[in-house]
């Protein structure tokens, strides 16, 4: 391997690496939710909302990240943000009650959230519009390491050391990726001194990416499709180990099980563009979703699914969200290049405020049961579908994604 090849590898091993850093902490300490419940001596209902807690955190803190990255550069809003990080966790694995294992989990997403901006908007430093799609995928990829491995070691961490040790996990973690960000990472953007951080100028700044139809247009329907899968999280445990019944070791392999079908789509997507646009293969992954979510839907409402059922339809249906999303988040950032840590903050603040919303909805709708969470996927992957037939016909100017482009460049 040259020194041009272990450089790339190195950088997307990286920035793969902090990408993971907020799904390993969501899908890390949800088989631990019954021990934390009992000893935090409440419900696993009220332990979830530091679950929904997080996931508003990741929303809100991105918008913030977004300019700073733009202003001071990459690399230290992501240190600030991974600092605030090991802080918090810190403050996780203390807390003596659930008001403040919530109140934390918000902070700690506040600063974990800078890993995954980060991360995008480098990716569309360092890479084309037609490779950072690839690049995506293979973020992914290392992005799956998260839901293969973390239920499993987080249910015997929960199960032998105590709930706490999870998070003390999750504080080494953090340290790791910040020394990885101070001592791998290469500088490729210069800091743009002329980008006012004032909130009038930011909120003008957010306006003028939103109302570009390209950009409103693939990251609504990306988020809408990727929302399905926060629904998953949401309701898995109550799907595996309350409806069927599933010990918390069980749940773990399924879990991983049903992440291979994500992680998978999204590598098979990379063999896809080597033939057909992103825009093409995103147009059959959301009809796709589609499909399945409906079929998914009448299937619980007449009942013909038992466990392997639930897990094969689950399976089809992350899958092809797990072809949609990179593909999409491509085609919204490639019009942008000297506002993309702006722009990918935005996609993030998207995916993770439709996400909540959509997890929420599981609470609302007290889905104890399959029916109302296959409901939530039909409606929020038909959304999905409309928004990208409906949003790409206002698009006059797009910004293509095409395979001439050039390949990635690398900074050393």
């Amino acid at each position: 391997m040259n020194t041009t090849q272990h450089s790339r590898f190195s950088l997307i091993l990286v920035l793969g690496a902090l990408t993971a850093l907020s799904p390993f902490s969501i899908d890390m300490y949800l088989p631990a939710f019954p021990k934390m419940a009992e000893s935090l001596g409440t419900s696993v209902s009220a332990v979830s909302l530091s679950l929904s807690s997080y996931f508003v955190g990741l929303a809100v803190g991105q918008l913030f990240y977004g300019p700073l990255l733009d202003r001071f550069g990459r690399k230290k809003p992501l240190y600030v943000g991974l600092v605030l990080y090991i802080l918090a966790t810190l403050g996780c694995l203390s807390s003596k009650n659930v008001d403040s294992l919530v109140a934390f989990r918000f902070i700690q997403a506040i600063g974990g959230c800078a890993a995954n901006v980060a991360a995008m908007a480098m990716v569309r430093d360092f890479f084309s519009p037609k490779e950072s799609a690839k690049v995506f995928s293979l973020l992914m990829l290392i992005l799956g390491v998260s839901p293969l491995l973390a239920p499993t070691a987080g249910g015997y961490l929960a199960t032998h050391l105590g709930w706490q040790s999870v998070f003390v996990v999750l504080a080494v973690i953090g340290t790791l990726m910040l020394g990885l960000s101070i001592f791998y990472l290469p500088t490729i953007y210069t800091p743009d001194q002329s980008h006012s951080l004032h909130p009038g100028q930011i909120f003008k700044n957010y306006l003028s990416i939103v109302k570009d139809p390209q950009f409103y247009t693939y990251s609504l329907a990306g988020s809408l499709a990727f929302s399905g899968l926060f629904v998953y999280l949401a309701a898995s445990p109550t799907i595996f180990m309350e409806i069927f019944k599933v010990s918390e070791q069980g749940y773990g392999w399924i879990f991983a099980l049903l992440a291979a079908g994500f992680i998978g789509a999204s590598q098979f997507n990379i063999l896809l563009l080597r033939r057909f646009s992103n825009e093409s293969v995103l147009f059959v992954a959301l009809g796709s979703l589609t499909a399945m979510g409906f079929l998914f839907f009448m299937g619980a409402l007449s009942g013909w699914f038992g466990l392997v059922g639930t897990i094969a339809m689950l399976f089809l249906y992350l899958s092809s969200a797990g072809l949609a999303n990179p593909n999409a988040a491509a085609l919204a950032l490639a019009p942008f290049a000297k506002n993309a840590g702006s722009a990918s903050a935005l996609i993030g603040f998207l995916q993770m405020g439709v996400g909540a919303l959509a997890s929420v909805s599981v609470g609302i709708l007290k889905a104890q049961q399959l029916l109302p969470i296959t409901a939530i996927f039909a409606a929020s992957s038909l959304l999905a579908l409309t928004t990208l037939v409906l949003g790409s016909r206002r698009i006059t100017n797009k910004v293509d994604v095409t395979p001439g482009d050039a390949e990635g460049i690398i900074a050393h």
